[in-house]
């Protein structure tokens, strides 16, 4: 079946070459393109001494339906400026995705970006006299010619409000997770009996209500006391987490939540957790951004206060996380490749978005390899 909006092109903005490099091979499996032809389009941005650049797009575009993957937060890519090497921000990034996007000169059929982790996605609502970050971005994007944005576990999905107008896709790696939990523990139950999704705080309580919900388990939440009177690093502290729900006695608990910035609020609910008897303290995070480094996790993990971490591989992860004995990647290149593969033929993502069959078909197989396992015991 072929696009109506042309053939297609994927461009990996700087630091995603891997990432998109793994989608391209499925992509070529599903299509069966020789191995000398792929569907990655290569553009960069060279900069001059003073860090100043543009954007280069090295193949033509014309009548493309592209897909640009960029990755905001990938602070391990770096340029030189003045003779310094400095790390690549946040805004360094997104200013590079607009230069791509003017290089494309508006020759391209579609352009679709697909940033997994949203640009300033927690500057998205106004509480005082503040900048709108996101929703700002987001209208960029579109003022440029792009018709869809697709990002994943978005802080506040609300703020696609900004492009009312246009695509906007915000995907939840709920499957992912829990498969790559099973294949990390390959005896866990998941039975009512024996898990208890918890939410670290109000905000994440929709992911971990949709896990409960699906799975027909428990849920709990943790609720942030932060002094209002104070604040440090531009938030207020939060003085304790004071935890709503049922018993986690004996049972392993998942806490869900759309990233890990520093990590302190995971680990102190994951503390309490255990001193309430907690059996195994799993995190599903989609986002690992670890800014603080690693070694507050290892001391949890050596404490047996934290037993396994799942972060995705839609951002960049430090080296050192990676190989960390309590560090579990989640690999999202081929769903990404599917999404694109769907895209680009003009069909609907719904049932990719919705994984709920997928879900019931994975809890019916631990199920009855758990049974399996109880009557080899007894």
């Amino acid at each position: 079946m072929e696009s109506l909006y042309g053939e297609l092109g994927v461009i990996a903005m700087r630091g995603c070459e891997g990432f998109v490099n793994q989608v391209d091979e499925y992509l070529k499996e599903w299509r069966r393109h020789d191995d000398d032809q792929d569907f990655i389009m290569h553009a960069d941005c060279p900069r001059f001494g003073s860090g100043e650049a543009k954007g280069l797009l090295h193949e033509s575009a014309r009548g493309h339906d592209l897909y640009i993957v960029s990755d905001c937060y990938n602070y391990g890519e770096q340029y030189k400026m003045h003779g310094m090497m400095v790390p690549m921000s946040p805004d360094d990034h997104f200013a590079d995705l607009k230069r791509v996007i003017a290089s494309v000169a508006g020759k391209a059929s579609r352009i679709s970006v697909i940033m997994p982790m949203l640009y300033e996605g927690r500057q998205h609502r106004r509480t005082s006299r503040e900048s709108l970050d996101c929703a700002i971005a987001l209208q960029e994007l579109v003022a440029m010619g792009v018709s869809n944005i697709i990002t994943f576990d978005a802080h506040d999905p609300r703020v696609q409000n900004a492009i009312p107008l246009n695509g906007f896709d915000n995907i939840r790696p709920s499957y992912q997770m829990l498969k790559a939990l099973v294949r990390e523990f390959p005896e866990i139950s998941l039975s009512s009996d024996d898990i208890v999704f918890i939410s670290p705080d109000e905000g994440a309580m929709s992911r971990s209500m949709y896990f409960a919900s699906v799975m027909g388990v428990e849920l709990g939440m943790f609720y942030k006391r932060r002094n209002y009177s104070v604040i440090i690093d531009g938030k207020n502290p939060i003085e304790a987490h004071e935890y709503l729900g049922k018993s986690v006695e004996g049972k392993d608990v998942i806490i869900v939540d759309d990233m890990i910035s520093s990590g302190e609020s995971m680990l102190d609910v994951s503390e309490q957790l255990k001193e309430r008897g907690a059996r195994r303290v799993f995190v599903f995070s989609t986002f690992g951004l670890f800014v603080n480094g690693p070694e507050a996790f290892d001391k949890a993990y050596e404490k047996g206060i934290i037993n396994k971490v799942f972060t995705t591989n839609l951002i960049y992860t430090r080296p050192d996380v990676l190989a960390r004995e309590w560090y579990a990647p989640v690999n999202m290149c081929k769903y990404v490749a599917y999404i694109i593969d769907t895209l680009n033929h003009d069909q609907s993502i719904s049932s990719l978005l919705n994984p709920v069959q997928r879900i019931h078909k994975l809890l019916d197989k631990q199920a009855e390899k758990t049974a399996q396992q109880l009557s080899i015991d007894g």
